[in-house]
Order: C-alpha cells, then structure tokens, then sequence
C-alpha cells in the first residue's frame, strides 16, 4: 500500500502567495554604502561632462573681455558678471518680467494654434490620398516662402498689435508640424494597420489605437522643431514692430547703448528656448510611454 504525501492546508496558501507575489525585495543583495557612492558619483561624473562645454564656454565669457580683449572691445562685450548684474537689477525693477510675459503670451498662443491645426490637417492628408495630392501644390508654396518675408504683410493686413505677432508665430510653427504630422502617419507600420482592421476596429478607434500612438514621436519632433522656430520668429517680429516683449527689450537696449541689458536680453531668450525644448520633451515621453513599457520586455 503506498503511502501518499500530503501538504498541510497553510503551507500550501503559504507556497501559493510566494508565487504570485514573485521575489522580494530581499532576494537580492543589498547596495553596500561603497557600492550606492560609487553609483552617485558615476551619476555626477556623467552630468558634470554633459555640462563641462558649457562652463567652459560662461568662463571664455567671464574671463576673455577682461584678460583677452582690447578695452574697446569691452564695451560691446561685456563680462558674464556685469550681464548678471544688468539681469538683476531688470528683475528688480519688473522690466524683464514684463517683456517675459508679453512674449510668453504671443508665442504661446500662436504655438498652440499652429499645433492643433497643423495635427488635424496632417491626418487628414495622410490618410486620404485625394486630399493631399489637392492641398500638397498651395502647401509646398507656402512652405518655402520665408517667414520673415510675410511679416509686413500681416503687419499691413492685421497692424502692430498682437494678431500680427501670434499670426506669424502659428504660421512659422504650422509647417514644421504638419509635415512631421504627414510623414508620422505614413510610416505606420502596415502589419499593425491591417491586423487592427482585421479585429473590427473602426476608423475612429484604428487613430486612437494605433495610428496616433505610433506617429506620436515623430508628431513631437516638428513641434520641438515648431517651438524653436516660434521663439525665433517671435523675437525677430517684437525688433520690427513692438512696444514690449523681449525682441523690443534687446533692440530698445541696443539702440540705447545698454549693452549689458542687450546680453541679458538675449541670454532670458536662451534660457526660455532651452526650458521649451525641455518641457517638450518631458512631454513626449509622457505620451510615449508605451513604447518604453514594450521595450523594457525585452
């Protein structure tokens, strides 16, 4: 007679919730307090090379107009610190938040047309054929007309005021979206198209399933792209024709002999381009985190 082995009722739900919980965080050895410094100074190390050419390039600015430059030449290039200094005391006296928040206003709201309105439109051409080969003519010509070049017509047709500013910021940041838009929907992978046809799925859920999600990176590398140029544009259109923003606060401080406000001017524009392109891209991770939960199985 053979005697069978049976396991008690609580070791087996013990044994059981040990599977589905996986292993623990005990299972692996413990960072030694070297091993978590050595790791914090890799992390230091690579940062500090990242940001090492640009040290190196505010240095060149602080040290080359006192050590290196003629005293002429100093008054048009100013050393880091007096541009510092002339940054402060416009922040102290509310002049740069001012021009800040007039650009901020102009560039955002013609970013944001530019980018609702160039998305839709590059769906629609790429998805249906008698559309684009009907618009991509007048589009074409559009594109390749500069957008310096309009600023007098939108000056002469809208004024100085605001229209004419957000005008030509939505027109210098539509085409670079639409085409990256088009091109995004285009190379979809076709397997995916039919197989998501094949499930049943309509028009409506095929662009919310697949196709949006798959052209989301190359949708987001035109408005990088989109939020640059608007940037530009912007300021080149505040030198022209304005009574506030920063293009007005760098050619008013030019035209005043105020150098060191003219290169804190310019430096608030670099910095306000390099946070855009950040946000951006904090965004199009956020929007592409499917991709990074599809690699990571691997």
């Amino acid at each position: 007679m053979s005697a069978v082995l049976t396991r008690p009722p609580e070791a087996a739900a013990a044994v059981e919730r040990s599977l589905q919980a996986g292993p623990g965080p005990e299972s692996g050895p413990r960072p030694t307090p070297a091993g978590r410094l050595a790791a914090l100074a890799g992390i230091a190390g690579r940062a500090g090379w990242k940001s090492l050419a640009v040290l190196l390039f505010l240095a060149l600015w602080e040290l080359g107009p006192t050590y290196l430059a003629s005293p002429s030449t100093r008054v048009f290039l100013p050393p880091l610190h007096e541009v510092l200094a002339a940054g402060a005391t416009l922040l102290e006296n509310g002049q740069l938040q001012s021009h800040l928040q007039a650009s901020l206003t102009r560039s955002v709201s013609g970013f944001s047309v530019a980018v609702v309105s160039a998305v839709v439109l590059g769906l629609l051409i790429a998805w249906y054929g008698w559309l684009s080969s009907f618009l991509n003519p007048l589009l074409e010509l559009f594109r390749n007309t500069a957008t310096l070049a309009l600023l007098p017509v939108f000056t002469l047709l809208l004024g100085i005021g605001e229209e004419s500013k957000i005008t030509i910021v939505a027109y210098a940041a539509f085409f670079p979206v639409l085409l990256n838009t088009i091109a995004g929907v285009r190379t979809v992978d076709p397997l995916l198209i039919r197989a998501a046809k094949s499930l049943g799925l309509n028009s409506f859920r095929l662009f919310q399933k697949v196709i949006l999600p798959s052209a989301v990176p190359t949708i987001f590398t035109g408005i990088r792209m989109a939020g640059t140029s608007s940037i530009l544009v912007l300021i080149a259109a505040e030198m022209v024709g304005a009574k506030a923003g920063l293009g007005y606060l760098i050619v008013n401080a030019q035209m005043s002999f105020l150098i060191p406000d003219m290169y804190a001017g310019i430096l608030t524009v670099s910095v306000l381009g390099l946070t855009v392109n950040v946000l951006l891209v904090a965004l199009e991770r956020h929007f592409s985190r499917w991709r990074t939960a599809v690699g990571s199985g691997n």
